[in-house]
């Protein structure tokens, strides 16, 4: 695509190398792509710098705040957020252009469904189809939500439904996913602990058990093979672990060694 659009994209990174090529070149109609990096070790910036990306290095201090940031160095009136193992397909790309080159008014955000894929398999249930996502709007109409994990584009005004997908290529190796388990569950927490809520061990074990059983056989992930399955017990382990984190966080609280 060589003709580009008065469109900014706000991405933000850490160790990304493996992802961000074919991200950058779905987006590649953009006037402007804006690269939030927070300590990449592999080789993040210097892709987006060979692709003419604006990079720049922020501390990290939680994905809302983070998404906010890239949004604020953003320059254009149209802003697209986008992870790094997202892709905007062809024909999706076509109807962003289309709204941006129009920009007949009225509408101030947009709203795409979300095709996400585990092990190269599309997942259909569990709420993971549509999976509709606000991600395009006009720059003084939207914002990040301030959450430190589950973040959100919060847009004031209309927003308007589009049937063009965006693709979200999931984590899918086994050993990353624990990895992420243990940084989304300490997230949840600590976001929990500043709200005040409490557990324990045996409500944290509940809270997993009944988690499998809604995902798997209420929102038919039993219909999504062995990938609906693992994805049950990931999200059931994750479950378990922020809730017996916050039982920790509680205990340490109360005997005054929490730092």
């Amino acid at each position: 695509m060589n003709n580009k659009v008065p469109l900014s994209v706000a991405i933000i990174t850490k160790d990304e190398a493996h992802n961000l090529p074919d991200c950058l070149k779905s987006v590649a109609f953009a006037g402007q792509i804006v690269v939030v990096d927070s300590g990449s070790t592999d080789d993040t910036i210097a892709i987006a710098s060979a692709c003419g990306c604006d990079v720049y290095d922020e501390p990290w201090r939680g994905f809302g705040y983070q998404k906010q940031c890239a949004i604020d160095k953003c320059t254009n009136r149209w802003v697209l957020v986008l992870d790094a193992d997202e892709r905007i397909p062809r024909e999706t790309a076509e109807v962003i252009m289309e709204i941006i080159s129009n920009d007949e008014g009225g509408v101030a955000g947009y709203r795409f469904p979300r095709r996400n894929w585990f092990q190269e398999r599309w997942i259909r249930h569990m709420g993971w189809w549509p999976d509709r996502i606000t991600r395009l709007f006009r720059k003084e109409s939207g914002r990040m939500s301030k959450a430190a994990v589950h973040e959100s584009v919060i847009v004031s005004g209309p927003i308007a439904d589009l049937d063009v997908p965006i693709e979200h290529y999931t984590e899918s190796d086994l050993g990353k996913i624990l990895v992420k388990i243990d940084r989304y569950s300490t997230l949840g927490a600590e976001e929990a602990f500043k709200e005040g809520r409490s557990a324990s061990v045996w409500s944290a074990s509940l809270r997993a058990v009944l988690t499998f059983l809604h995902n798997y056989f209420i929102r038919l992930g039993i219909l999504d093979g062995t990938q609906g399955f693992t994805l049950s017990v990931t999200d059931s382990v994750n479950k378990f672990f922020k809730y017996a984190k916050l039982s920790e966080l509680k205990r340490l609280a109360k005997k005054g060694k929490l730092v």
